[in-house]
Order: structure tokens, then C-alpha cells, then sequence
């Protein structure tokens, strides 16, 4: 798979074509609800697949003092259970150490929270809901 970053306030419509299957086409979010104000000051990460097509995304807040925020991860249907998922996680983390962060924190829907846990993530705090589906917070120190 290809890797393209796109810089804060840069041309994400890449991006949101995966977002937009992914959470609102095949899980319900609307497209308002998809799309926010910290799109425009956030990192951004494309996979592409074989034929060029944009497979996989995720993105960065620097929220400062040595904290990121990774979300908006997804991984387009065609793509599951081949280690794209973690491929695009371990970028996400990557980009983080290279802004300095310490740690990283993510929203993580309850029926992933495993896959991220395999990847030296932590729980805390109560579920919750993010529009109709569960979430917990989750977090890794980064060494």
C-alpha cells in the first residue's frame, strides 16, 4: 500500500471518500457528523491500494504538552483482516513521536477496543456514546 500524509488545512477529499463509506454508508453517521472543525488542523494519513483507490485513513491532533489525539481510523471493507489496520495505526503513532508526543489518546468504538489493546492501548474512563454507537477512551505511553 501507498502512504500519502496531507498536511493541516490541506485537500483531505481522499480522506473523507474512506470516512464517509466506512462510517457513514456502512455504520449510519451522517456526513455532518463526520466531518468537523479539526479536519482542517489535523494530520492526515491515506493508504491507497494496488489500483490506486483510497483504502485506509486516520488522523493526528497535536493537542500540545506531549499529547496527540488519533481518530477517525478506518479501513475500507476490501481491506479488513489483511494488517492494514495496524499498518495505519503504527503510522498514526509514528507521526505522533515525530511531534513530540508522549502520549496518545483515542475514542475507540467498543467493538474494536480489542484491536487496539494489541497494540499497547489502555482503557480508562466510563463507555460512552458518540452519536449511536459505544465508545471508551483509550491511551499509550509512547518510549
Amino acid at each position: 500500500m501507498e502512504k500519502k500524509w496531507i498536511a493541516p488545512g490541506g485537500d483531505m477529499a481522499d480522506a473523507l471518500d474512506v470516512r464517509f463509506a466506512v462510517f457513514c454508508d456502512e455504520q449510519g453517521y451522517t456526513r455532518e457528523q463526520e466531518a468537523d472543525e479539526a479536519d482542517q488542523t489535523a494530520w492526515h494519513v491515506v493508504f491507497y491500494d494496488g489500483s490506486g483507490m483510497p483504502a485506509a485513513t486516520g488522523r493526528v491532533l497535536d493537542e500540545g504538552d506531549g499529547v496527540c489525539y488519533i481518530g477517525r481510523i478506518c479501513v475500507a471493507k476490501a481491506l479488513r483482516g489483511t494488517g492494514a489496520g495496524r499498518t495505519l495505526v503504527e503510522a498514526l503513532l509514528e507521526k505522533c513521536r515525530a511531534l513530540g508526543a508522549l502520549l496518545v489518546k483515542l475514542d475507540a468504538q467498543v467493538r474494536v477496543k480489542g484491536f487496539y489493546e494489541k497494540l499497547g492501548f489502555c482503557a480508562y474512563g466510563e463507555e460512552h456514546m458518540d452519536g449511536h454507537v459505544p465508545h471508551i477512551y483509550m491511551k499509550q505511553l509512547l518510549n
